[in-house]
């Protein structure tokens, strides 16, 4: 099977202050706000939903297909993919724009100021999933609001089974926009906040969502998750971390593990647990794509976990 991943491509940007941000705001000045952070430690990550994804069945062995609208400032991200091997040839350069991104600015309390660029990211409608692409499945991840649902239409309109994967672009979408996609869709993935709000802006509890799909993944931190398929409840473990760095991309890593159980066949008890692998991997390291395990060590992971491996 040929995976087709859509949703961005962004460049991270991240900074440390060394201090607590509640230390240099006035709580009674707040609206004429001027104030100016100072952060010696700064690094850019390579990132967004689609990218991340596809690295990850990338480290799995698979060839994934990689879709977004990227900007003028592509080219060391197009470098990477090179070097990685992953194909670019679905990506649209959009004129004049940049590639999206974030801009994070964390304390030593953890807070965060997260400014984000969507830039070209909002061109996603520009490109169209066609037959020529030959993708035996696909997922929708956040990307521009009117690209998701015209991706979603289009993978129903060809029948390739879909994933959809809502994330951060849900509040873009009304309950009936979101219901549509929904509809669309062979499997569904949120987390819990995301799945709260998915059940508020619908009116339907997920095991009500889950009965007209495939299946439908809850995932919940280091609770674990729970799948839900055929009329049952699969509930799936947290792994154990080696550490605990960041955060940022597990759900992005543990997607890529959900996609790669769909493609090859998999149970969906087994499915889940490459998944929760392959989310314990990238939280041991900083940024969404510098965990670099081969095949073989992903498989000794799962076979460590859960005494046997799948592979």
């Amino acid at each position: 099977m040929r995976t087709l991943v859509t949703g961005s491509m962004a460049y991270d940007t991240i900074m440390v202050f060394p201090d607590r941000f509640r230390n240099h705001l006035l709580a009674d000045q707040l609206h004429i706000l001027n104030v100016c952070f100072l952060t010696p430690e700064m690094r850019r990550e390579y990132g967004g939903t689609a990218g991340n994804i596809a690295y990850n069945l990338k480290l799995l062995g698979d060839d994934p297909l990689l879709m977004a609208t990227v900007g003028q400032d592509i080219a060391p991200y197009l470098e990477r993919l090179k070097r990685l091997g992953i194909g670019a040839g679905a990506l649209k350069h959009i004129s004049g724009q940049f590639t999206a991104q974030a801009f994070i600015t964390t304390d030593l309390d953890n807070n965060q100021i997260i400014v984000f660029h969507p830039g070209a990211m909002n061109h996603s409608h520009e490109n169209r999933i066609g037959a020529e692409l030959g993708a035996t499945l696909a997922i929708v991840g956040p990307d521009g609001k009117e690209g998701m649902q015209q991706h979603s239409r289009q993978c129903a309109a060809l029948g390739i089974p879909l994933l959809f994967d809502p994330g951060q672009g849900m509040p873009m979408f009304s309950g009936d926009e979101l219901m549509e996609m929904v509809k669309l869709a062979s499997y569904l993935a949120v987390n819990d906040y995301e799945g709260k709000m998915l059940e508020e802006k619908t009116g339907l509890k997920l095991e009500q969502l889950a009965r007209d799909l495939k299946a439908l993944v809850l995932t919940m931190g280091g609770q674990g998750s729970v799948i839900f398929a055929d009329g049952k409840r699969h509930e799936i473990a947290c792994v154990t971390a080696d550490s605990i760095k960041d955060p940022t991309g597990c759900g992005d890593a543990y997607r890529a593990g959900l996609l790669y159980g769909i493609a090859h066949g998999w149970d969906w008890p087994s499915t889940g647990r490459l998944a929760s692998v392959m989310g314990s991997i990238k939280i041991a390291q900083r940024g969404a794509q510098n965990h670099t395990p081969s095949r073989d060590e992903i498989s000794v992971r799962y076979r460590k976990a859960f005494g046997s491996s799948p592979f």
